[in-house]
């Protein structure tokens, strides 16, 4: 058989029920412009095929396994699993759906889905398996006591409000065991097919099936399956196929004749059963074709084509389909003036899972792996005119199918577009996708093309391509960047969960910061140096940017001043595990740059999701669908991610210069060499009225003592217990002295740390930032008045500069570790010596008395000279307690 040519339109999709549409009862049916579909779920579909929208949804109470459809009356019956028969009216449906959308909005989605309730149950039996109508009557197939039964039953006329379904007859049957195979599903999953075949005066009377598996036989052919005398009564005949392979015929009116009071049942009489053949497998499909082509229909081929059921000629051949391939025909055969039945058995490649009989003489079936059509018109070879005319009649001794292409599908139905002249199938796929096949009649397949229309196809073809090839392209472009951000995603992802799970220990992501003193452009300027080390298992792609945020405390000395942040951005382009980087990033120089310390220095990690979102994204919605809003991570400007690595603080020890070693003063001359203390008010006016502010280039050359005629510098002291400082640092087995060790702990982070290292220092003088002087001296003192037990070991630090504000920031920074010194010796328990309490609280009130003083002073301005002196005065007796940190 040729390829059969054909077009598919996909028109709606369906959700699947569990398992599967296999697993299921799907069924398709087609009436008019209306499809009626369910998919083996409790849900029925209408679906308007010209409007191609789906009209309404029925819910029914459990599992569908058949519709039918009652075009007349347009009733919809519907069999549940283990529940019964329903009956739905489609009229009822339209003036709901006219309610629902009374407010006139148009919409391509049904107004809801209408549930199917216990009160439109017509036939409640748990038992029944399948049903037909036909006339005027249901008949239903039921399974019980081990025996199937077959009943019929009586619709109501149109005039009766509230009609009862009567049930006319039943009739019982004796199935053999069902076959199964090996591998297969439970053979309870088969149901029983039924179908009518009536005989063309049965069919001219308008006593035609109306069912949509009905169907016309030719007159010799129906008295031959049936029976004369089913044939001169012109009784329809109801065809059984059971899960077991038995093919069985019941004649209607042997049922429904009028028995003598109610229900009767003809079991008991001789039985009106007749077994037309076994096919040893699940029947799946009963239908019927014309295989045989007169004349006379070829000159009147319009007005068959109106008949879906062929005239009064009717079909010829009636076929029977087995689950697993095997397929039976049966056709009338004229033979020397005498119609005999010709039978013959194929087998076709399966599971068949359903089929469908088309206009003439083509079968289309379903497998897993495609939609087939087999064709039983067949004419001899032979060139003898009188042995072709009587081998005519004969089915074809073997079959040969044409694939569709179609893979999948579970329900078939064919329907016939009469205004085309074209016939379509009905498809329903296993993943739910309702579409239509167009079917070329056969005598169209022989049609050529003239060869515009060839060129004129091959350019649309040529065209459809190109298109195809260029959505294809930027399919592929877009797949391959969602690919690319997905994989950028999961790696910032692994290194985010990487920094937040080690929130306590040490990062497997860290940055360490220094500051240093450099020459650039022949200055020397601070620096701060960061290095970035990669101790995990990930690898920082491009993307990634350090960022190094300086915070800037507020001066005290300024009024009006506030905290001022710089951030510095350096992008990553790649660093792999266990590599490192080392950033500079320069924080000021001699001559035009202030530095105000202490800094604050933050260092963390940020990823643009913009990057991995591309640049086409820069809406706030396509943001917020990657992370949500309560995310630690998310940045504050929630357009990526931020993941902090360390924080520290720069302050003025830690960027103190020193051009040359420092000096080795001798210890018996420390003393000698320092200056006699003088007022300090007297020090403060005239640091800030005769000297000026020391030129760049030349203040770090001037001599850090102060010799006769100099102003003398700013000071301030902190003392601390020695035994407080030889616990903490450790200095009970070391060679050098309490004061140098004290004086290499406080520079530990500074440049002066190398050159301190070697010899015995207790004083330093350097350069600050900006080139301005100071000098740090530290020195073994005993604290006489504090306790009774005599003189308490002591190390003064004593912080000197010409500059007020240099002298406040080096008295922070030694504060600063002093007091993370006292914390940490404070936790081992270490509790203070016997102290004088009386002297403690003289100085303490002192104190509170200065303070308050200082804040009369401060708080009624404006301040006069003589206040500004005064005030001075007491800030000085303030820096220098006689107390000692203990």
């Amino acid at each position: 058989m040729a390829q059969v040519g054909h077009r598919v339109d996909y028109l709606a999709g369906f959700c699947c029920p569990v398992g599967g549409l296999v697993a299921g009862k799907p069924r398709v049916l087609c009436h008019e412009s209306e499809i009626y579909l369910c998919n083996g779920s409790e849900f029925v579909y209408i679906y308007d095929q010209e409007g191609k929208v789906l009209k309404a949804v029925y819910r029914c109470p459990d599992q569908v396994w058949h519709v039918e459809l009652l075009p007349l009356t347009r009733q919809l019956y519907i069999l549940c699993a283990h529940s019964g028969i329903y009956c739905v009216s489609l009229d009822q449906q339209s003036r709901l759906m006219e309610q629902t959308d009374g407010d006139g909005q148009e919409s391509n989605c049904p107004s809801g889905v209408f549930p199917v309730d216990s009160d439109a149950c017509i036939f409640p039996d748990s038992s029944l398996c399948m049903f037909t109508l036909l006339n005027n009557f249901v008949i239903t197939l039921s399974q019980a006591h081990g025996k199937w039964w077959m009943k019929l039953h009586e619709l109501p006329r149109p005039e009766q409000d509230s009609p009862p379904y009567r049930q006319v007859s039943e009739v019982g049957f004796c199935p053999g065991p069902t076959p199964a195979e090996e591998g297969d599903g439970a053979p309870s999953r088969f149901l029983p097919v039924l179908c009518c075949a009536s005989s063309p005066g049965t069919a001219g009377s308008g006593e035609g099936p109306w069912c949509s598996g009905g169907f016309v036989l030719e007159e010799p052919l129906f008295s031959l399956l049936f029976g004369i005398d089913a044939a001169m009564l012109e009784s329809p005949m109801i065809l059984c196929g059971f899960p077991d392979g038995q093919l069985c015929s019941v004649p209607l009116k042997a049922l429904s004749s009028p028995p003598a009071d109610g229900c009767h049942d003809v079991s008991g009489q001789d039985p009106p059963v007749k077994i037309l053949h076994h096919l040893e497998e699940p029947i799946v499909f009963i239908g019927a074709l014309r295989t045989e082509r007169r004349a006379v229909e070829e000159e009147e081929e319009d007005d068959a084509e109106d008949d879906p059921l062929f005239g009064d000629a009717g079909c010829d051949c009636v076929v029977a389909v087995g689950h697993y391939g095997k397929m039976v025909a049966v056709k009338a055969d004229q033979r020397d003036e005498t119609t005999v039945p010709e039978l013959r058995e194929y087998y076709l490649r399966g599971p068949i899972l359903c089929a469908a009989c088309g206009s003439g003489s083509r079968m289309y079936y379903s497998t897993h792996s495609d939609i087939s059509a087999v064709d039983l018109d067949w004419v001899s070879e032979s060139s003898d005119p009188e042995d072709t005319e009587s081998c005519g009649g004969v089915l074809p001794p073997v079959l040969s199918p044409a694939s569709l292409s179609i893979c999948s599908v579970v329900a078939l139905s064919l329907s016939s577009r009469a205004s085309e002249g074209e016939s379509e199938l009905l498809a329903l796929s296993a993943k739910g996708r309702l579409m239509t096949c167009g079917l070329c009649s056969p005598d169209d397949a022989d049609v050529e093309l003239t060869p515009a229309e060839a060129g004129r196809r091959i350019k649309a073809l040529l065209s459809g391509i190109g298109n195809t090839s260029e959505r294809v392209s930027f399919l592929k472009k877009a797949v391959d960047q969602k690919n690319r951000a997905l994989a950028s995603l999961n790696q910032v992802m692994n290194v985010s969960a990487a920094l937040l799970s080690s929130q306590e220990g040490q990062k497997p992501i860290a940055c360490t910061v220094t500051a240093n003193w450099s020459c650039l452009l022949l200055r020397d300027t601070v620096t701060i140096s960061c290095l970035l080390e990669n101790c995990s298992e990930y690898s920082l792609e491009q993307g990634w940017t350090l960022c190094v945020q300086l915070l800037a405390s507020p001066c005290a000395l300024e009024e009006e001043s506030v905290d001022s942040a710089t951030t510095f951005t350096f992008p990553i382009d790649q660093l792999l595990p266990g590599t490192k980087r080392e950033l500079t990033l320069p924080l000021s120089s001699a001559t035009d740059t202030k530095l105000d310390l202490p800094l604050t220095i933050s260092c963390a990690l940020y990823y643009s999701l913009r990057d991995i979102l591309g640049s086409g994204s820069d809406s706030p919605e396509a943001l917020d669908d990657l992370l949500p809003d309560d995310s630690p991570i998310l940045s504050p400007d929630r357009e990526g991610i931020c993941l902090p690595l360390s924080e520290c603080t720069v302050d003025m020890l830690q960027c103190l210069h020193f051009e040359s070693s420092p000096p080795r003063p001798d210890p018996s001359s420390k003393a000698a060499s320092l200056p006699a203390p003088q007022d300090p008010v007297e020090t403060f006016l005239k640091a800030s009225k005769e000297q000026p502010e020391p030129e760049a280039g030349t203040a770090s050359e001037q001599p850090c003592a102060t010799g006769e005629g100099s102003v003398p510098p700013s000071a301030a002291s902190i003392r601390v217990s020695s035994e407080l400082l030889k616990n903490a640092l450790k200095t009970s087995g070391s060679d050098v002295s309490l004061s140098c060790a004290t004086l290499r702990w406080l520079l530990a982070e500074s440049t002066a740390a190398a050159a301190l290292s070697s010899g015995e220092v207790t004083s330093v003088c350097g350069a600050a930032p900006d080139g301005g002087e100071v000098q740090l001296i530290v020195r073994e003192v005993a604290m006489n008045d504090l306790s009774p037990a005599g003189p308490i070991q002591a190390v003064e630090i004593l912080m000197e500069s010409p500059s007020l504000a240099h002298m406040c920031r080096m008295h922070h920074a030694v504060i600063r570790r002093i007091q993370a010194l006292v914390l940490e010796q404070a936790a081992q328990g270490s509790g203070p010596p016997d102290l004088r309490m009386q002297y403690l609280r003289q100085i303490q009130t002192n104190h509170e008395m200065l303070l308050k003083e200082a804040r009369s002073l401060r708080d009624h301005p404006p301040l006069t000279e003589e206040d500004t002196e005064k005030l001075l005065h007491i800030y000085q007796q303030l820096r220098n307690p006689s107390l000692v940190l203990l």
